[in-house]
């Protein structure tokens, strides 16, 4: 099975700098993973959080497309209930328009917030998410080019041939249950699970009745599914792991109720962990894809073959972004879609930094 490597980026707050640093850095390194061969660069949307400050995909993905040429770009997602579903179709027809055929639409039914922040939103935000599979119907017909309630999305696609998909953002239903699985089955729609939100709990299961019951469509007579799995990888499983630490530590005060930029590996080793911190690190490990590039592709390719799936799309962490861009090429050469020849540092492209005293 020929395997493809996506990334999906969240534009994460670090220690010692501004959150513009994780928006613009977000940006060239979309770049750098084009260079690399990856086929997809997908971003989230999250509201009113500390550490993931990505809050409007659509206007990233504009500016992601003004650096790129060739690389899918997609949300992932776009937290529809939220949202008009024309306006939706609006934006994304535009985003189609300034990168022709390279454009995904994932969408999700989760607030990607809290209640309060989700009623800021929408104040109908309750009630909102009953609505999504109507959403995706909507979304559908209006990215199409169709006339739809009496109206159009603009800008429409050069042709509204019903066998030309060529310039119709392409829909992903995100999940991490089995709502989302039997959604994108019954529209016939490709699916992408959160595998990195558990550590892979529910996969098996969510998949398994995305196969079983999924209806052929049109644009998608086959299935078409994937994993977002969080991946880091260095020159060393030791330094590797190492430079795991901040989102180690982030997890663990996650559970604490207590959310913040990513810290310094050197500071948290420094710190360390108590002992019931450490049981829960450990017991993180024994499933983590970190390690060199050869180990975590070998993962990786282990998860492919018990799916059935010859995409993964990955999520990195790290404090440095230096350590995000070697982690994505080691794996990438490792699965001999980059040449070897690829800068260990691959920083020259990062966003400057704006250090914070």
């Amino acid at each position: 099975m020929s395997l493809q490597l996506s990334v999906l980026d969240q534009s994460i707050s670090t220690a010692g700098r501004g959150e513009d640093h994780a928006l613009r850095d977000s940006l060239s390194l979309a770049e750098d993973c084009e260079a690399l061969g990856y086929h997809r660069f997908w971003v989230s949307e999250h509201h009113s959080l500390s550490t993931i400050v990505g809050t409007a995909p659509e206007i990233l993905m504009a500016a992601i497309a003004a650096r790129t040429q060739h690389i899918r770009i997609g949300s992932a997602g776009v937290m529809l209930p939220h949202y008009s579903a024309l306006k939706v179709a609006e934006q994304f027809r535009v985003l189609d328009a300034l990168a022709p055929g390279r454009i995904d639409l994932g969408v999700g039914r989760a607030p990607g917030a809290d209640m309060r922040t989700a009623m800021m939103l929408n104040p109908n935000a309750a009630m909102a998410a009953e609505h999504f599979p109507e959403q995706i119907v909507d979304l559908q017909t209006w990215l199409a080019g169709h006339r739809h309630h009496g109206i159009h999305a603009h800008p429409r696609p050069p042709t509204t041939a019903a066998d030309d998909f060529s310039r119709q953002p392409e829909i992903w239903v995100l999940g991490s249950s089995d709502y989302g699985a039997r959604l994108a089955a019954h529209l016939g729609l490709p699916y992408a699970f959160a595998y990195f939100f558990m550590d892979g709990q529910g996969a098996e299961e969510a998949m398994g009745l995305y196969r079983q019951l999924f209806r052929p469509s049109p644009r998608h007579p086959k299935r078409q599914s994937t994993l977002c799995v969080w991946a880091l990888a260095a020159d060393s499983e030791e330094e590797a792991r190492h430079l795991a630490l901040s989102r180690d530590r982030w997890r663990i005060d996650r559970q604490r109720g207590v959310l913040g930029p990513l810290q310094r590996p050197d500071d948290i080793a420094a710190r360390g962990f108590t002992a019931d911190e450490m049981a829960v690190v450990e017991a993180t490990r024994r499933k983590a894809l970190v390690g060199t590039g050869e180990q975590v592709v070998q993962k990786i390719q282990a998860l492919s073959a018990a799916f059935g799936i010859d995409e993964i799309v990955i999520n990195t962490w790290a404090h440095d972004p230096a350590v995000r861009r070697r982690s994505y090429a080691l794996i990438a050469q490792a699965l001999g879609q980059a040449p070897r020849s690829v800068p260990a540092d691959m920083s020259h492209q990062a966003a400057p930094k704006s250090e914070t005293p």
